[in-house]
Protein backbone atom coordinates (compact mmCIF):
# COMPACT_ATOMS: atom_id res chain seq x y z
CA UNK A 1 0.00 0.00 0.00
CA UNK A 2 1.27 3.38 -0.74
CA UNK A 3 2.08 5.98 1.85
CA UNK A 4 -0.65 8.68 2.29
CA UNK A 5 -0.25 11.68 1.06
CA UNK A 6 1.11 13.40 4.14
CA UNK A 7 3.62 11.45 4.95
CA UNK A 8 5.01 11.47 1.32
CA UNK A 9 5.38 15.20 1.69
CA UNK A 10 6.95 15.36 5.02
CA UNK A 11 9.46 12.74 3.55
CA UNK A 12 9.99 14.88 0.83
CA UNK A 13 10.53 17.93 3.10
CA UNK A 14 13.00 15.56 5.21
CA UNK A 15 15.06 14.33 1.92
CA UNK A 16 15.23 18.07 1.05
CA UNK A 17 16.97 18.74 4.36
CA UNK A 18 19.11 15.96 4.07
CA UNK A 19 20.46 16.58 1.05
CA UNK A 20 24.10 18.43 1.80
CA UNK A 21 24.39 16.54 5.01
CA UNK A 22 26.21 14.18 3.45
CA UNK A 23 27.54 12.85 -0.05
CA UNK A 24 25.15 10.45 -2.20
CA UNK A 25 28.45 8.09 -2.68
CA UNK A 26 31.70 8.20 -0.78
CA UNK A 27 34.84 9.19 -2.90
CA UNK A 28 37.27 6.53 -3.69
CA UNK A 29 39.48 7.17 -0.99
CA UNK A 30 37.11 8.62 1.93
CA UNK A 31 35.46 6.57 5.28
CA UNK A 32 32.92 5.04 2.99
CA UNK A 33 30.84 4.95 5.61
CA UNK A 34 30.11 9.33 5.49
CA UNK A 35 27.80 8.98 2.23
CA UNK A 36 24.21 8.16 1.98
CA UNK A 37 25.33 4.94 0.01
CA UNK A 38 27.25 3.64 3.08
CA UNK A 39 24.63 4.57 5.63
CA UNK A 40 22.25 2.46 3.79
CA UNK A 41 24.81 -0.12 3.42
CA UNK A 42 25.67 -0.29 7.20
CA UNK A 43 22.33 -0.47 8.13
CA UNK A 44 21.21 -3.56 5.47
CA UNK A 45 19.19 -0.95 3.29
CA UNK A 46 21.33 -1.27 0.37
CA UNK A 47 18.31 -2.41 -1.40
CA UNK A 48 16.74 0.64 -1.20
CA UNK A 49 19.77 3.39 -2.36
CA UNK A 50 19.06 3.62 -5.91
CA UNK A 51 21.73 6.49 -6.31
CA UNK A 52 21.44 8.27 -9.59
CA UNK A 53 20.08 11.53 -8.76
CA UNK A 54 20.64 12.38 -5.45
CA UNK A 55 17.38 13.83 -4.07
CA UNK A 56 14.89 10.99 -5.72
CA UNK A 57 17.71 8.97 -4.28
CA UNK A 58 17.83 9.77 -0.86
CA UNK A 59 13.57 10.23 -0.77
CA UNK A 60 13.97 6.38 -2.12
CA UNK A 61 15.70 5.29 0.50
CA UNK A 62 13.61 7.32 3.56
CA UNK A 63 10.50 6.15 2.12
CA UNK A 64 10.84 2.71 1.25
CA UNK A 65 12.90 2.32 4.87
CA UNK A 66 9.68 3.75 6.39
CA UNK A 67 7.27 1.94 4.48
CA UNK A 68 9.25 -1.63 4.93
CA UNK A 69 11.82 -1.66 7.10
CA UNK A 70 10.10 1.03 9.99
CA UNK A 71 11.73 -0.67 12.80
CA UNK A 72 14.96 0.66 10.92
CA UNK A 73 13.41 4.05 10.25
CA UNK A 74 14.96 5.90 13.54
CA UNK A 75 18.12 4.05 13.42
CA UNK A 76 18.80 5.76 9.72
CA UNK A 77 17.83 8.88 11.14
CA UNK A 78 20.41 9.04 13.34
CA UNK A 79 22.86 7.76 11.68
CA UNK A 80 22.59 10.08 8.72
CA UNK A 81 22.64 12.74 11.36
CA UNK A 82 25.57 11.11 13.54
CA UNK A 83 27.75 11.01 10.03
CA UNK A 84 26.61 14.51 8.79
CA UNK A 85 28.20 16.04 12.05
CA UNK A 86 31.69 14.40 10.82
CA UNK A 87 31.44 14.74 7.33
CA UNK A 88 30.49 18.72 7.54
CA UNK A 89 32.97 19.40 10.98
CA UNK A 90 35.19 21.98 9.10
CA UNK A 91 33.55 23.49 6.58
CA UNK A 92 29.54 24.05 7.50
CA UNK A 93 28.61 22.59 10.83
CA UNK A 94 24.95 21.16 11.47
CA UNK A 95 23.57 23.42 13.24
CA UNK A 96 20.82 23.36 15.78
CA UNK A 97 18.39 25.15 13.55
CA UNK A 98 18.13 22.10 11.29
CA UNK A 99 17.96 19.56 14.10
CA UNK A 100 15.09 21.05 15.60
CA UNK A 101 13.45 20.94 11.76
CA UNK A 102 14.30 17.52 11.72
CA UNK A 103 12.48 16.84 14.89
CA UNK A 104 9.67 18.89 13.67
CA UNK A 105 9.41 16.38 10.60
CA UNK A 106 9.66 13.65 12.25
CA UNK A 107 7.21 14.20 14.44
CA UNK A 108 4.49 14.26 11.99
CA UNK A 109 5.57 10.87 11.20
CA UNK A 110 4.61 9.59 14.37
CA UNK A 111 7.93 9.33 15.33
CA UNK A 112 9.91 11.04 18.20
CA UNK A 113 14.05 10.33 18.31
CA UNK A 114 14.91 11.29 22.59
CA UNK A 115 18.98 11.35 21.32
CA UNK A 116 18.19 14.08 18.72
CA UNK A 117 15.65 16.12 21.21
CA UNK A 118 18.45 16.21 24.09
CA UNK A 119 19.53 19.19 25.09
CA UNK A 120 22.59 18.71 26.24
CA UNK A 121 23.46 17.92 22.20
CA UNK A 122 20.84 20.73 20.55
CA UNK A 123 23.10 23.15 23.19
CA UNK A 124 26.19 21.90 21.38
CA UNK A 125 25.61 22.80 17.79
CA UNK A 126 25.69 26.02 16.79
CA UNK A 127 22.58 28.33 16.63
CA UNK A 128 20.50 30.20 14.00
CA UNK A 129 23.34 32.82 13.61
CA UNK A 130 22.85 34.94 10.16
CA UNK A 131 25.19 33.57 7.07
CA UNK A 132 25.64 36.61 5.73
CA UNK A 133 28.09 37.69 2.31
CA UNK A 134 31.35 39.60 3.30
CA UNK A 135 30.04 42.57 1.64
CA UNK A 136 27.02 42.70 4.35
CA UNK A 137 29.40 42.02 6.93
CA UNK A 138 31.20 45.40 5.90
CA UNK A 139 27.54 47.44 6.04
CA UNK A 140 26.34 45.96 9.10
CA UNK A 141 22.75 45.70 8.52
CA UNK A 142 20.43 47.31 10.72
CA UNK A 143 17.49 44.59 11.24
CA UNK A 144 16.09 46.20 13.78
CA UNK A 145 15.62 49.39 11.87
CA UNK A 146 14.71 47.57 8.67
CA UNK A 147 12.19 45.87 9.98
CA UNK A 148 10.18 49.21 11.65
CA UNK A 149 10.55 50.51 8.30
CA UNK A 150 8.85 47.57 6.98
CA UNK A 151 5.69 47.74 9.65
CA UNK A 152 5.54 51.38 9.06
CA UNK A 153 4.11 50.98 5.76
CA UNK A 154 1.35 49.39 6.61
CA UNK A 155 0.23 52.81 8.44
CA UNK A 156 0.35 54.19 4.50
CA UNK A 157 -3.18 54.50 2.24
CA UNK A 158 -3.06 52.24 -0.71
CA UNK A 159 -1.68 54.34 -3.49
CA UNK A 160 1.26 55.62 -1.48
CA UNK A 161 1.82 52.80 -0.26
CA UNK A 162 2.31 50.91 -3.28
CA UNK A 163 5.34 53.17 -4.49
CA UNK A 164 6.65 52.98 -0.98
CA UNK A 165 7.02 49.35 -0.77
CA UNK A 166 8.83 49.66 -4.07
CA UNK A 167 11.36 52.22 -3.05
CA UNK A 168 11.71 49.32 0.39
CA UNK A 169 12.32 46.93 -1.60
CA UNK A 170 15.50 48.84 -3.31
CA UNK A 171 16.70 49.89 0.00
CA UNK A 172 16.39 46.30 1.68
CA UNK A 173 18.11 45.18 -1.42
CA UNK A 174 21.13 47.52 -1.39
CA UNK A 175 21.39 46.85 2.50
CA UNK A 176 22.38 43.14 1.32
CA UNK A 177 24.36 44.34 -1.40
CA UNK A 178 22.50 42.37 -4.38
CA UNK A 179 23.23 45.56 -6.77
CA UNK A 180 19.74 46.58 -6.62
CA UNK A 181 18.02 48.66 -9.85
CA UNK A 182 14.85 50.78 -9.34
CA UNK A 183 11.89 50.71 -11.04
CA UNK A 184 12.17 50.72 -15.11
CA UNK A 185 10.28 50.70 -18.18
CA UNK A 186 10.70 48.48 -21.32
CA UNK A 187 8.45 48.58 -24.65
CA UNK A 188 5.11 47.84 -23.53
CA UNK A 189 5.59 46.52 -20.08
CA UNK A 190 6.79 48.24 -16.09
CA UNK A 191 9.78 46.56 -14.36
CA UNK A 192 9.89 46.62 -10.89
CA UNK A 193 13.54 46.66 -10.79
CA UNK A 194 16.38 43.98 -10.50
CA UNK A 195 18.96 42.33 -8.44
CA UNK A 196 22.19 40.63 -8.71
CA UNK A 197 22.77 37.36 -6.65
CA UNK A 198 26.23 35.15 -7.25
CA UNK A 199 26.35 36.20 -10.46
CA UNK A 200 22.58 35.32 -11.37
CA UNK A 201 20.40 38.26 -12.70
CA UNK A 202 16.71 38.72 -11.16
CA UNK A 203 13.67 40.42 -12.45
CA UNK A 204 11.43 41.78 -9.71
CA UNK A 205 7.68 42.06 -9.53
CA UNK A 206 6.20 43.99 -6.47
CA UNK A 207 3.05 43.95 -5.68
CA UNK A 208 0.85 45.02 -2.30
CA UNK A 209 -2.97 44.70 -3.23
CA UNK A 210 -5.88 43.18 -0.86
CA UNK A 211 -6.09 39.52 -2.19
CA UNK A 212 -3.60 36.84 -2.88
CA UNK A 213 -1.96 36.81 -6.47
CA UNK A 214 -3.10 33.86 -8.20
CA UNK A 215 -2.18 32.03 -11.14
CA UNK A 216 -2.44 35.32 -13.65
CA UNK A 217 -0.50 37.16 -12.02
CA UNK A 218 2.18 34.57 -11.96
CA UNK A 219 1.98 34.07 -15.70
CA UNK A 220 2.33 37.01 -16.55
CA UNK A 221 5.60 37.80 -14.53
CA UNK A 222 6.61 34.30 -15.97
CA UNK A 223 6.08 35.51 -19.33
CA UNK A 224 8.10 39.03 -18.99
CA UNK A 225 10.83 36.92 -17.52
CA UNK A 226 10.85 34.56 -20.68
CA UNK A 227 10.50 36.92 -23.03
CA UNK A 228 14.46 38.02 -21.67
CA UNK A 229 17.80 36.66 -21.93
CA UNK A 230 18.30 33.13 -21.44
CA UNK A 231 19.93 33.81 -18.10
CA UNK A 232 17.46 35.61 -16.40
CA UNK A 233 15.02 34.74 -13.64
CA UNK A 234 12.51 36.12 -11.69
CA UNK A 235 11.59 37.05 -7.48
CA UNK A 236 7.73 37.86 -7.38
CA UNK A 237 6.95 39.93 -3.75
CA UNK A 238 3.21 39.59 -2.92
CA UNK A 239 2.71 41.29 0.54
CA UNK A 240 -0.36 39.12 1.09
CA UNK A 241 1.03 36.09 -0.57
CA UNK A 242 -0.78 33.64 -3.50
CA UNK A 243 -3.35 31.86 -3.75
CA UNK A 244 -2.80 27.89 -2.84
CA UNK A 245 -5.19 27.24 -6.15
CA UNK A 246 -2.82 29.99 -8.34
CA UNK A 247 0.33 28.07 -6.62
CA UNK A 248 -0.81 24.69 -7.66
CA UNK A 249 -2.30 25.81 -11.03
CA UNK A 250 1.13 27.23 -12.27
CA UNK A 251 3.28 24.51 -11.24
CA UNK A 252 1.24 22.06 -12.57
CA UNK A 253 3.20 20.81 -15.90
CA UNK A 254 5.45 23.68 -16.25
CA UNK A 255 9.59 24.54 -15.70
CA UNK A 256 10.15 27.58 -13.77
CA UNK A 257 12.94 30.57 -13.15
CA UNK A 258 10.70 32.25 -10.61
CA UNK A 259 10.41 31.89 -6.88
CA UNK A 260 7.89 33.52 -4.78
CA UNK A 261 8.07 35.82 -1.90
CA UNK A 262 5.67 36.59 0.47
CA UNK A 263 5.03 39.90 3.26
CA UNK A 264 6.01 36.96 6.24
CA UNK A 265 8.54 35.63 4.60
CA UNK A 266 10.29 38.87 4.88
CA UNK A 267 8.90 39.73 8.65
CA UNK A 268 10.60 36.55 9.20
CA UNK A 269 14.12 37.24 7.76
CA UNK A 270 14.31 40.89 8.87
CA UNK A 271 12.99 39.47 12.84
CA UNK A 272 14.99 36.48 12.62
CA UNK A 273 18.24 38.09 11.54
CA UNK A 274 18.55 35.95 8.39
CA UNK A 275 20.65 37.07 5.58
CA UNK A 276 18.08 38.01 2.78
CA UNK A 277 20.87 36.68 0.68
CA UNK A 278 20.91 33.28 2.43
CA UNK A 279 16.85 33.57 2.33
CA UNK A 280 16.67 34.02 -1.27
CA UNK A 281 19.55 31.20 -1.88
CA UNK A 282 17.68 28.79 0.13
CA UNK A 283 14.03 29.58 -1.38
CA UNK A 284 16.19 28.86 -5.05
CA UNK A 285 17.26 25.83 -4.01
CA UNK A 286 14.10 24.69 -2.91
CA UNK A 287 12.55 25.46 -6.14
CA UNK A 288 15.41 23.73 -8.34
CA UNK A 289 15.08 20.57 -6.38
CA UNK A 290 11.15 20.28 -6.01
CA UNK A 291 9.58 22.87 -8.10
CA UNK A 292 7.86 24.41 -5.37
CA UNK A 293 8.41 28.56 -5.55
CA UNK A 294 6.63 29.67 -2.26
CA UNK A 295 8.28 27.60 0.43
CA UNK A 296 7.67 29.59 3.21
CA UNK A 297 10.92 30.92 5.02
CA UNK A 298 9.95 29.54 8.31
CA UNK A 299 9.92 26.23 7.41
CA UNK A 300 13.56 26.53 5.52
CA UNK A 301 15.02 28.06 8.80
CA UNK A 302 13.31 27.94 11.52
Amino acid sequence: MPLAPKYSKTINDIASLFYDFLPGSPHPYANQAISFRGVANELDLSKFWTGGSKLPAINMLLSHTYEYEKSKFCNLIITIVNNSITYRAKKNPVTKNEIVQLNSLISKLDFKIPELWDKNFLDSLSGDTPVVSDKVDAKQVDYDDLLRNFVALQNLDAQARGFAFEKYLNTLFDNFGLNPRGSFRLKGEQIDGSLELDGGYYLIEAKWQKNPLNNSDLLAFHGKVNGKSAWTRGIIISYNGFSKDGLDAFRNGRATNLIAIDGQDLYALLSKKISLSEGLRKKIRWAADTGEISKSIFELFI
